[in-house]
């Protein structure tokens, strides 16, 4: 906690201005606010002149931000400097929306294998506004989430893939003998689908809205792999990217069809934070998803 509210006074002091500072670190400005207020009470002294509006820090302010940025760098320096005398360890810790979770493993395994000394935790089960705040909140060291326009400066970013979309159905159903399904037929099947307030729920009534449909699911499931064992009963079919045939394959008694009219591919990628010099860790992540192609690697899947 303490260190974020240091980091929350440096970018204060950085965009002179309580707004601008809390868009910056993505936080609302009355929680910014309240989180340099209890610095303020825990240190016992006044680290911002108010008036009707930011006049900037006081002269125990600055003095505390000079701190907050050694500190910061620090952490670094040590990190780097284990880094160098023994190489790489510690836990890495990525979090990731489910629609994506199952493309971990081909960062991860190359990863372990550069730097056997080093364990990891993946959270497969994010959403995605939970994994942008938690990579601020300095509770995990990377993502894989969706790559949107507006992530701004705070994050550096390296696309992996485009995520497409897939029609499972039964065997038996209509749909599934011909070679591609429009969205519109797929709105008609009894479906089980992600809920409302995930990404790549989102995502997908959004081309459902596009092609002039909106689907009624009979059930919903944050899980991916609810999915599937729904659609194994023979009373539902879903969609979902193509990305986790590449984990289960098209399983006996189901078909994956391509969805078409209109053919959608949305961005995935690694997300980290943009402070320098940031998380080793983060850092050689970011050096292995740059070196692996894993859109090749998830173009090589079985059809069924």
């Amino acid at each position: 906690m303490l260190f974020r509210q240091l980091e929350y006074l440096v970018a204060l002091s950085r965009e002179r201005h309580f707004a601008r500072a809390a868009q910056a670190c993505r936080v609302s400005q009355p929680a910014l606010s309240e989180a340099v207020s209890k610095l303020e009470d825990e240190l016992d002294v006044p680290l911002v002149l108010r008036g009707r509006k930011y006049e900037g820090l006081t002269p125990e302010g600055e003095r505390i931000v000079v701190w907050a940025r050694i500190l910061a760098d620090r952490d670094a320096l040590t990190s780097e400097a284990g880094h160098l005398r023994t190489g790489l360890s510690g836990r890495m810790r990525i979090g990731s929306v489910p629609t994506a979770s199952g493309t971990v493993a081909l960062l991860t395994a190359p990863f372990c294998l550069a730097h056997p000394l080093v364990t990891v935790e993946v959270m497969g089960d994010l959403q995605s506004t939970d994994v942008l705040r938690q990579l601020r909140d300095f509770e995990i060291d990377a993502g894989i989430t969706y790559l949107r326009e507006d992530l701004g400066e705070q994050y550096r970013t390296v696309p992996l893939y485009e995520e497409r979309y897939v029609l499972l159905t039964g065997a038996a159903d209509a749909p599934a003998h011909r070679t591609a399904a429009t969205w519109a037929e797929a709105a008609r099947l009894p479906l089980c689908l992600l809920t409302e307030a995930m990404q790549g729920r989102r995502v997908l009534d959004e081309v459902f809205a596009e092609a002039g449909v909106r689907p009624s699911p009979r059930v919903e499931t944050d899980s991916v792999a609810t999915l599937f064992a729904h659609v194994r009963t023979g009373r539902w079919a879903s969609v979902v990217p193509h990305t986790w045939l590449h984990v289960f394959g098209v399983p006996h008694g189901m078909r994956a069809v391509p969805l078409v009219e209109p053919a959608r591919a949305v961005p995935v990628g690694l997300v980290t934070v943009a402070r320098e010099p940031g998380s080793v860790l983060a850092r050689a992540l970011r050096e292995i998803a740059g070196q692996t192609d894993v859109a090749a690697a998830l173009e090589r899947l079985p059809e069924d």
